[in-house]
């Protein structure tokens, strides 16, 4: 069974005929000018490749791929097929590689080299040195160079699946450090980074980096078993590369210093380059283990859209006959699931579809409602105004039945433009969310235009017909006033007002029952006036209808102290009372008589103003106007006759009303629904692929647009690439099962030679 990385690195080859920047787990090494990246790295090569000199260096991102085999050789991407095992040449190669992609003035350039190097002094690993960063340009490199460079950098370790070697010369401020800086703007935490802390035989005499070493200061936290931190390395100072000093004797020489430094010696077990090849190892594959679900879930969306492209495009008649249906099948799917609220794609920003028409049915429509019953001032005029026009030049003893009837119909007249305006505004949503359904057919502009055409067309034929079933609800209403109705007021009502009515006007005493009124309000009250003897201040529950004011000794109304008749009584304000917080009002009879018991006046009590000025309110409507009111040009306050009739009508047309308004809120919903929502919606699923095949050109329909022809041309010889590469996630899935590395042991960083790779 192969380790991941080498899987990784078939899967980059795969993935490289794609053009696709597919985010891969590698190791980016992050370093300033001469910190020691070079050194590391063939240190962890075991070969000079490197090309070395003073200035930028490295000028393009090398990304170093290791691959541990029997033979050792390199291969470069851009000379495939060619191998190389003379290392000297592989330095040439870079600097001629690098010279043709920057030029020679020392410039950069973000296209990487990519080296695969096989040998069997390597663990699999794939590293990419980046250029090392500069502050200051040099011969005839551009003034921003800086800023380059940080750019080609950040394009790397910003990568989620990048993790970053950061390499720190120990013998300059580690708070200083660049690689550091940019490491901890990318990755706060510290999860994607690790140290490495060269030149530490270079320090001088007296200081140390153990604080470092021990992940103390400025501490990293990446992990994986163990927490990896920093790992110190010695390299070849430059007399021993001059001298050309064999990296094994290197690695000797790395070693003797870890065991014999007093403030290493402790360390030695996790330090030096064979430790640092082992954990570079660890860590990229426990990271392509974890990055493995993104990874595959990328690849499974690359294909399917790449298979959906190809599916789309073929140019057989029968492919796109095929294709054809589906898509207006699709569509017939999509812009259900747009109504039904079943889509797979949902909007969290904004309401869309069958939300915002729901919206319609139960927010705006009731809101409208609630806004024409809610205008109490101007029915009331509109109920005086009716009565007064209807008695003409007589004086009215009787509530006239027709002006509740035209009150009534007036109401119900004014439904009608608002109803027909909702079913404007459910097309327009229903044409809306066609129009996003066929958004899908932008790669054959004529099969979507004259979709979008017939469905406009079948909108505005169902809208025309739920236009007249909702014009033909309203005229239902107007036709008849059903006064039986289970939820209007009792029938019986306007019956006994009359009566009372006549009765008071004939001067007759007996026969005539209480009418019974609607309950204009309801509340508890003090009588204040009472006399001190009688058992002082009371308070009472009061019941104010059109005809009388009762109260009664609790809110049960079930034993009834009082009813004053609300025949010629007005209303005054009355002071408070000495050390009282109660707000008070008194009524009384314009003519002079007494109005309970022997008092000539009520004097109520009131627990605040705002309270008062309610009950002065519900007076008013119950015909009990303010003492010294002068007449308003329409409405007589010197009838409360009138008055107390336009109360009895305000009740019945508001009761009324809201029959109207309760039916035409079931109402209107199911009308939409089933003459505009669910009718298109049929015509969608069952007779929009008959008329696009009406005219007989549905190979016509089916021409791909130019961006869509030369889609379809780049996306065929990917799918065997894809194909590949969703194979060796397979094969990555399969690994993943097995139990995963176990971390160096203490003592692995002694062996004489690298370590063999694991396999």
């Amino acid at each position: 069974m192969e380790a991941p990385i080498p899987l990784v690195r078939r899967l980059q080859d795969a993935l490289d005929s794609l053009g696709q920047s597919l985010q891969l787990p590698q190791v980016a090494v992050v370093g300033g000018q001469s910190s020691g990246k070079s050194s590391v790295l063939e240190n962890l090569v075991g070969r000079d490749f490197l090309p070395r000199g003073s200035g930028i260096v490295t000028r393009t991102p090398l990304i170093l791929q290791l691959l541990h085999s029997t033979a050792e050789y390199g291969e470069f991407s851009h000379c495939k097929g060619k191998k190389f095992t003379d290392f000297n040449q592989i330095r040439m190669e870079i600097e001629a590689e690098t010279c043709r992609l920057t030029g020679s003035n020392k410039g950069i350039c973000s296209a990487p080299i990519v080296l695969q190097i096989h040998s069997p002094h390597v663990l699999n690993l794939t590293l990419v040195d980046l250029p090392g960063m500069t502050k200051v340009p040099v011969e005839d490199q551009p003034a921003d160079i800086e800023y380059q460079i940080r750019d080609i950098i950040m394009q790397y370790i910003c990568n989620e699946n990048c993790l970053i070697l950061a390499v720190v010369p120990a013998n300059t401020d580690l708070p200083n450090s660049d690689a550091l800086k940019l490491a901890k703007d990318v990755d706060p935490q510290g999860l994607r980074t690790f140290g490495v802390i060269t030149k530490l035989d270079l320090m001088d005499e007296g200081t140390d980096a153990k604080e470092i070493l021990e992940n103390r200061f400025l501490p990293l936290r990446r992990g994986g078993g163990i927490c990896v931190g920093y790992v110190g390395v010695v390299n070849r100072c430059q007399k021993d590369i001059d001298g050309k000093k064999d990296l094994q004797a290197a690695l000797e020489s790395e070693r003797t210093f870890f065991l014999s430094h007093p403030a290493y010696r402790h360390l030695a077990d996790r330090a030096g380059t064979p430790y640092l090849q082992q954990i570079l190892h660890q860590q990229l594959t426990n990271h392509v283990w974890e990055r493995l679900p993104a990874l595959r879930s990328r690849l499974q969306a690359l294909h399917e859209d790449a298979e959906e492209l190809s599916q789309s495009g073929a140019d057989d008649p029968a492919g796109r006959i095929q294709t054809f249906i589906q898509l207006v099948q699709r569509l017939g799917n999509d812009f259900g699931k747009g109504i039904e609220g079943r889509g797979n794609r949902v909007d969290t920003s904004h309401l869309s579809g069958g939300a915002k028409i729901n919206r319609i049915f139960h927010e705006r429509l009731p809101q409208e409602c609630l806004k024409m019953k809610s205008d109490e001032i101007k029915l009331r005029q509109e109920i005086r105004c009716a009565i007064r026009n209807i008695r003409g030049i007589r004086t009215g003893m009787f509530t006239p039945d027709s002006a509740f009837e035209t009150v009534v119909k007036k109401k119900i007249s004014r439904l009608k433009e608002p109803c027909l305006q909702f079913v404007d505004m459910v097309s327009q949503e229903l044409m809306t969310t066609a129009r996003q359904c066929t958004s899908q057919l932008n790669s054959f502009p004529k099969l979507r235009e004259r979709t979008e055409n017939i469905i406009t067309a079948a909108i505005h034929t169902h809208e025309s017909r739920c236009r007249e079933q909702v014009t033909l609800l309203i005229d239902i209403q107007l036709a008849y006033m059903n006064t039986k109705h289970d939820d209007f007021i009792i029938s019986h009502y306007t019956h006994n007002a009359n009566k009372k009515s006549a009765a008071q006007v004939t001067g007759s005493q007996g026969g005539a029952s209480p009418a019974h009124l609607t309950v204009i309000r309801k509340g508890w009250l003090t009588i204040r006036n009472i006399g001190i003897m009688r058992g002082g201040a009371r308070k009472y529950w009061f019941v104010l209808s059109a005809e009388s004011l009762s109260w009664f000794k609790d809110e049960k109304e079930t034993e009834k102290k009082f009813m004053l008749p609300l025949d010629n009584l007005r209303l005054k304000d009355v002071e408070k009372g000495f050390m009282s917080s109660k707000c008070a009002f008194a009524i009384f009879s314009t003519e002079s008589r007494t109005v309970y018991k022997d008092y000539q006046s009520l004097e109520l009590a009131c627990n605040s103003q705002a309270e008062l000025d309610s009950w002065k309110a519900s007076l008013l409507r119950a015909g009990v106007f303010p003492e010294n009111v002068a007449e308003n040009g329409h409405k007589d306050l010197t009838d409360p006759q009138l008055e107390r009739q336009v109360e009895t009508l305000f009740s019945l047309v508001d009761s009324y009303m809201n029959i109207i308004y309760k039916t035409i809120k079931d109402l209107m919903p199911k009308t939409i629904m089933h003459l505009l929502i669910n009718s298109v919606k049929e015509f969608i699923r069952s007779e929009l692929l008959v008329q696009l095949c009406a005219p007989g050109d549905c190979a016509l329909l089916m021409d791909k647009s130019p961006e869509e022809s030369r889609r379809w041309q780049e996306v065929q010889p990917k799918q065997a690439a894809l194909q590949e590469a969703l194979r060796i996630i397979a094969e990555i899935d399969t690994f993943m099962r097995a139990p995963p590395p176990t971390a160096p042991g203490d003592s692995s960083w002694m062996q004489t030679t690298p370590h063999a790779a694991h396999t």
